[in-house]
């Protein structure tokens, strides 16, 4: 079976790229307006086949689909939105071979490790499914079983890409603009970090630390005596469903509110935590409705509750810096801390003219700031073509590029984008990140603040510290070799006219924060400093010692 899988998928990626090097290196030279004229029309009908081929196959093809299809920096959008028709899910694998398998993780026989167990599976996906069952005290809980051979086919699969990339590699447009290599690793230790149930656990258990002080978050609680690397028990928190506005509106839940509360949950994964979900579908969100004391303007509370903590994504802290900046630079409007901020992240090829791509997108955020998804979405085609040839020149000279470190980032910002807007149409993005870009600011000033304080202690021990040294010259502590005998005078001559020096340069840098924190709102601050300055600058020229003269 994993060979003729394997056959399947070569022979599927072989002849795709038959068709491509017939028509972009062949027909094009011959036919180059016809060609690129059908082009969207060709590329979309070749996703949609590996679509199809996908959903018969299941296992890595699905994922590879989904992958690919946040790759916007690579793929046409109409390639992308194709492959993000795919859906992670396929028909359950029948109880008699689940059985096996989680007896034999678990060591015992099901009617042992639990009190009922249903054997119609409530989800089917790619690499595993669920079940409900009820503990030996009764609590309700939800069992994730792997399919049972599924690392076999995975790994034909990969074999069968892995010889495709290499063949892909070969044409040098291609290589130049992807590493396929990394591209294919970054894929597989995706697959392999799904297929450990072990370490979904922890992401579980880390994402309840997060998320401890929200109660409006709720994660679902690990088992751990029941949980093993291909079986994994999690509490059962089923609820209404994120996409069944209908339910929710029934439960008298703003739909606005559960988009905002998803909105500021992914903020905060983002931009504090660095460690995030990365598998937003709607199967993996619930929104449980609570108490009905809430004032019924602002609708019935409710809790949002995360489920499948497979697929997770990590932040560095530099790069969350730099991510924290750009969502400052979006709030405030600022195209110049965007850019800067997307260039240190690597998201901008090294020859871009950054001053030329700042106006441009200054000139693009007065175009669509304070437009909701929605509004987007109506532009007619005359709008949409006319920003499009506005930006065109630009899109071709500054192509850019998704770093390897947010492939998952931007799969799991397209899947929230949808999401949100599904629950509430007029959802505004820009709007919405406005307070929270502010009190990033506030929070950047507060940091820059306790660094200045940091540099002014340091600089305030400068004069003291050259003084005792000087101090230490001269009575003998620290020797110096002298050519001539009259040179003591001379040496205290020159160590004074140093340290006034010295104090004179500390007055002006005093000086020159007080203006830094002077253009940053801190007028309080800022007229303390430039006095404290003004003191030591007088100091500085304070009249020489008499014996000097």
């Amino acid at each position: 079976m994993a060979t003729l899988r394997f056959l399947r998928v070569l022979g599927f990626s072989l002849r795709l790229l038959f068709h491509i090097l017939t028509w972009e290196l062949l027909l094009r030279r011959f036919h180059p307006t016809r060609v690129r004229r059908t082009a969207p029309q060709r590329y979309r009908a070749w996703a949609a086949a590996f679509r199809e081929l996908a959903t018969a196959q299941g296992g890595a093809l699905i994922k590879l689909g989904q992958f690919l299809s946040a790759r916007v920096d690579l793929l046409p959008d109409f390639v992308t939105e194709e492959l993000a028709r795919l859906q992670d899910e396929v028909p359950a694998e029948p109880f008699e071979r689940i059985r096996p398998l989680i007896e034999a993780e678990l060591g015992q026989p099901l009617e042992s490790a639990f009190r009922a167990f249903d054997p119609v599976a409530t989800a089917g996906a790619s690499l595993g499914q669920v079940h409900r069952a009820w503990l030996s005290n009764g609590l309700p809980v939800m069992v994730k079983v792997q399919r049972p051979g599924i690392e076999r086919l995975l790994a034909a699969d990969l074999a069968a890409l892995t010889v495709v990339a290499r063949i892909l590699s070969l044409y040098p447009p291609l290589r130049r603009r992807v590493h396929l290599d990394r591209l294919l690793q970054e894929f597989a230790r995706t697959l392999a970090m799904e297929l450990d149930y072990i370490a979904e656990a922890r992401h579980a258990e880390q994402f309840a630390r997060n998320f401890a002080d929200d109660p409006g978050i709720r994660i679902p609680r690990p088992f751990w005596s029941h949980t093993r690397r291909r079986v994994l028990v999690l509490e059962d928190v089923t609820a209404i469903k994120i996409t069944d506005i209908a339910a929710i509106e029934r439960a008298g839940i703003s739909r606005t509110a559960v988009a905002r509360r998803l909105y500021q949950a992914y903020l905060r994964q983002i931009f504090y935590d660095g460690f995030f979900h990365a598998d937003p579908h709607p199967g993996n969100l619930f929104v449980e409705p609570l108490d009905r004391t809430a004032p019924s303007e602002n609708g019935r509370a409710f809790r949002l509750t995360f489920v499948d903590f497979g697929m997770v994504g990590r932040i560095s802290p530099e790069a969350r810096r730099w991510l924290r900046e750009a969502a400052i630079g979006l709030g405030t409007q600022d195209a110049r801390r965007i850019v800067g901020a997307m260039h240190a992240l690597g998201f901008l090829l090294p020859d871009v003219d950054l001053n030329m791509l700042t106006q441009a997108l200054e000139r693009l955020l007065s175009r669509v700031w304070g437009l909701s998804m929605a509004q987007l979405r109506e532009w007619s085609l005359a709008e949409a073509e006319a920003l499009f040839l506005e930006f065109r020149e630009l899109l071709l000279r500054f192509p850019f590029q998704i770093p390897q470190e947010f492939l998952l980032l931007g799969r799991t910002l397209g899947i929230l984008a949808g999401l949100v807007t599904r629950l509430d149409p007029g959802f505004n993005v820009f709007r919405e990140a406005e307070p929270f870009a502010r009190r990033l600011l506030e929070e950047e000033q507060l940091t820059l603040s306790e660094l200045v304080l940091e540099a002014l202690r340091q600089m305030m021990r400068i004069p003291w510290d050259l003084g005792r040294f000087l101090e230490g010259s001269l009575t003998g502590e620290i020797r110096w070799q002298v050519a001539f005998p009259e040179a003591r005078e001379t040496l205290m001559l020159i160590s004074m006219g140093f340290q006034r020096l010295i104090w004179q340069i500390t007055g002006l840098a005093w000086w020159i924060l007080a203006l830094f924190l002077w253009a940053n709102g801190q007028e309080r601050f800022a007229w303390i400093l430039g006095g404290i300055g003004a003191l030591w600058l007088l100091w500085g020229l304070r009249p020489w010692p008499r014996r000097l003269y």
